[in-house]
């Protein structure tokens, strides 16, 4: 099944904000200098580099904001594996509103894309475990939706999009708290019959605790193979568990071979490099 699409209300204020700022307060001073008005053109966005693709309907947007005449046919959607060389979408129209959305509407196509192709290169080094790769809160600020679209889009599941949609304890939570307990017994008291509480642990005796407690999830920080899957016997099935900690895809499979159900990885939205995808221009007509 697909990947539904996001909304055009939750996009459309990004892509607008990102022109205006591109845009500025006099315009594209260089096409308008050198482009005639009515010069129309076929372009062709290209993948300079093999990936998942993702962001095409943000990329779209920038494109008909600037000229609502330019066109877009899209070859491959987001979620496709495309190479490099392949064609992924053709614009036809006003040369001059293609070239002031170009920039805005790549940044936000490489960037996502970026994003799906780091995600899905995890998910298939694990695909072998019941484990699911989960992003965090370490996203651009501003863009957490849309890159969170693209964990999906890349295989993916999402952790928490914001502190309002469930408990996460943390170590600093726990020190101020003046312990597990202490902590998970405040936060037990103040939610919700309906919100998940998962604490943050460091070691099997703050597991321990925390079982002893309850709780729905438990995230092991930074704790090495054996002691997670020592950490998921322990845990016996009581709680969902995720790992933590600079896990790469080429670590990713002996951390899912310990049994854990969730292996969380912020690298995936806070510094993942682009997919290069480029726009070449084929032909220009007068109109």
């Amino acid at each position: 099944m697909s990947l539904p699409a996001l909304p055009h209300i939750m996009i459309e204020p990004l892509v607008r904000a990102a022109l205006l700022e591109d845009i500025g307060r006099s315009g594209d001073l260089t096409t308008d200098a050198i482009v005639p008005v009515g010069r129309r053109a076929t372009t062709l966005v290209v993948a300079r580099q093999p990936g998942t693709v993702a962001g095409l309907d943000l990329a779209r947007l920038a494109f008909q904001l600037i000229d609502p005449a330019i066109e877009t046919h899209v070859a491959h959607d987001d979620g496709a594996v495309v190479g490099s060389g392949d064609v992924i979408a053709t614009l036809s129209g006003p040369a001059r509103g293609i070239l002031t959305a170009e920039r805005v509407a790549l940044n936000f196509l490489c960037r996502l894309s970026g994003i799906a192709t780091a995600t899905a290169s995890v998910v298939a080094a694990v695909q072998d475990y019941k484990a699911k790769i989960v992003c965090t809160r370490k996203t651009t600020p501003g863009l957490r939706a849309i890159e969170k679209y693209a964990v999906r889009v890349g295989g993916g599941s999402n952790h928490r999009f914001g502190l309002d949609d469930a408990v996460l304890i943390k170590d600093n939570h726990v020190a101020i708290a003046g312990g597990v307990t202490e902590a998970l017994k405040r936060a037990k008291s103040c939610v919700g019959h309906l919100v998940k509480i998962e604490l943050e642990v460091d070691t099997l005796d703050q597991l321990r605790e925390a079982l002893d407690q309850g709780v729905d999830a438990v995230l092991l920080d930074n704790m090495n193979p054996d002691t997670l899957r020592e950490a998921v016997a322990l845990v016996a099935g009581r709680a969902v568990t995720e790992a933590s900690g600079r896990i790469t895809p080429a670590t990713a499979p002996s951390v899912a071979s310990t049994g854990v159900d969730l292996i969380s990885i912020g690298w995936l939205t806070h510094s993942v490099g682009i997919l290069d995808i480029g726009l070449d221009f084929k032909t220009e007509a007068s109109a």
